[in-house]
């Protein structure tokens, strides 16, 4: 079995909120690329038992797991039972996440919090739990380069200001400074820490930017590159980030946009 084809083969990765959208094709990409996987999703079983089973009929290992990522206790008890069904974890990937949109002024209390709890704290706590679990387990060097490796979703919104979606766009730069802390600190255990900030992607989170024409083509306006993300896209992204190919890169974020963040409204050159 080839390393080029199966770069991730023998490692244990865990994906939060990956029984639907960009979580569940980066499921299928690590998988793909030889990872035994945990779906973690809440709610509604049937989607991640899906992806378990697509997995399987691939000749991979998958288990499902109910955590909500803003609850300690939860998270705790998913990676204890990740841990005593695979042994270890190699990969985090933290891409569960929420959006509450409201104009600043009307946005409740509980709105702010609930993005907040979600799309930071949540990485908190698996973040850390992650990191405990590859200090316990040290370096197994014929398996990977990095003793661990944790990948976050961000959003191209830790870089541009999203009107009526202050509580998201606060999470995502929230999201930003904890890699790279994270991967500050740890760098020295040999902890690799990155971010992937997706532009626009094809997901039911936003479907309404998309699904009609009016709408794809004003969408289109802020894509140079002319055509909106598939989660595939960021799939990809993410299985070369925990691979030995990226074994040099910690600390940053890979940004997958099509070139949202370039200022398209800028691109004639004129004033």
């Amino acid at each position: 079995m080839s390393d080029q084809v199966h770069p991730l083969e023998n490692q244990i990765a865990l994906v939060t909120g990956a029984s639907t959208g960009i979580g569940r094709q980066s499921a299928f990409a690590l998988a793909e690329a030889g990872a035994a996987v945990v779906v973690n999703y809440i709610g509604e079983r049937a989607p991640a038992d899906e992806v378990v089973a697509k997995i399987e009929a691939r000749g991979g290992q998958a288990l499902a797991i109910e955590a909500d990522v803003s609850s300690e206790a939860q998270v705790e008890a998913m990676f204890r039972a990740s841990c005593e069904r695979f042994g270890t974890l190699h990969i985090l990937v933290n891409n569960a996440g929420i959006e509450k949109d409201c104009a600043f002024t009307e946005m409740p209390l509980a709105d702010w919090q609930k993005v907040i709890d979600v799309n930071l704290t949540g990485q908190f706590l698996c973040s850390r739990a992650a990191i405990r679990e590859y200090l316990r387990r040290g370096p197994q060097p014929r398996i990977s380069k990095a003793t661990g490796k944790i990948i976050c979703i961000s959003s191209v919104h830790q870089r541009i200001p999203w009107a009526k979606h202050a509580n998201y766009a606060a999470s995502k730069g929230g999201v930003m400074l904890l890699v790279e802390t994270l991967a500050q600190e740890f760098a020295s255990r040999k902890i690799r820490v990155n971010s992937v900030a997706p532009g626009a992607i094809k997901t039911a989170i936003n479907h309404a930017a998309w699904a009609t024409e009016d709408a794809l083509d004003k969408l289109l306006e802020m894509i140079p590159y002319g055509r909106v993300g598939d989660a595939a896209d960021v799939g990809n992204a993410i299985v070369w980030l925990c691979s030995d190919a990226a074994d040099y890169v910690t600390g940053t974020t890979l940004v997958v946009d099509g070139g949202m963040t370039l200022y398209p409204s800028f691109s004639t050159g004129e004033g």
